[in-house]
């Protein structure tokens, strides 16, 4: 260099970075999608289950702590496979529709039942007396007597004549169904004045009860069918402000519904 004082020239070089390559953001974007995808499908996953699935899931977030195992194996599905799982208001929905079907078909016994007395010139006086309706348990066909004592002579068990033929129709009719059967005798409060022997109201509904009840069987209802036999003596009156009449007097035939 010519007098020897200029300064050295001095090249700098820049090394340009790739932090777009090499950085780590798009990681971060990455992961949050990930964990927003997996929370979807676990949402979807929850809404899928049955009721008490999603009760577990909420218990566990709720109280994730005291989470029991009871709830756990729900979520797992311990014990029993998907296919096991029953939505309960599928189930509800499936039991109400079968209880509609049958609701349907006691309506087409209730209709026959009471064209075929009708149709029986020996029946006709009767038809007054018989009550069919539709109830909780199932359909309830009662026999209320008269002041006439048509189905039993006072005091005793013996079904007359008349009745007994209209117990046995009604038989033929209800054999009909696959329904069990539940046969009531009621009684009016007169009391029996054999005090001592042991024989009340009781004794009496429930024989008269019974002698309903082999009236149907012979009408062509199987033994099978009766679930049971019950005597309520006057405790269910149907005329509780005149527990002497003669309307408290009855037999009560239920066919009951299939669903428990």
């Amino acid at each position: 260099m010519e007098g020897g004082n200029e300064s050295p020239i001095i090249v700098k070089k820049i090394k340009k970075g790739h932090g777009g390559a090499h950085g780590g953001a798009w990681k971060v974007a990455y992961a949050d999608f990930v964990t927003a995808m997996m929370a979807l499908f676990i949402v979807l996953w929850v809404l899928a289950q049955s009721k008490e699935v999603r009760e577990a899931v909420a218990s566990y977030f709720k109280d994730p702590v005291g989470f029991s195992t009871k709830s756990k194996s729900l979520i797992e599905g311990k014990g029993m496979g998907p296919s096991q799982m029953p939505d309960s208001r599928i189930v509800a929905n499936e039991e109400e529709q079968l209880k509609e079907l049958e609701k349907k078909q006691f309506e087409k016994t209730q209709e026959e039942l009471m064209a075929s007395i009708s149709n029986d010139t020996d029946l006709k006086g009767l038809s007054d007396q018989v009550k069919i309706e539709m109830v909780n348990e199932g359909l309830k066909i009662e026999l209320t007597d008269n002041a006439n004592d048509i189905f039993f002579e006072l005091g005793t068990s013996s079904l007359k004549p008349t009745a007994q033929k209209l117990i046995s129709k009604i038989g033929a009719e209800i054999s009909k169904l696959p329904n069990k059967i539940v046969v009531e005798g009621h009684t009016d409060a007169r009391q029996f004045s054999n005090i001592g022997t042991g024989f009340t109201n009781f004794e009496l509904s429930a024989e008269r009860a019974l002698s309903a009840k082999r009236a149907l069987v012979a009408g062509g209802l199987s033994e099978k069918q009766i679930d049971e036999v019950r005597g309520y003596a006057d405790t269910r009156l149907r005329e509780p402000n005149d527990p002497y009449s003669f309307k408290n007097r009855r037999i009560s035939i239920t066919v009951k519904f299939n669903q428990k």
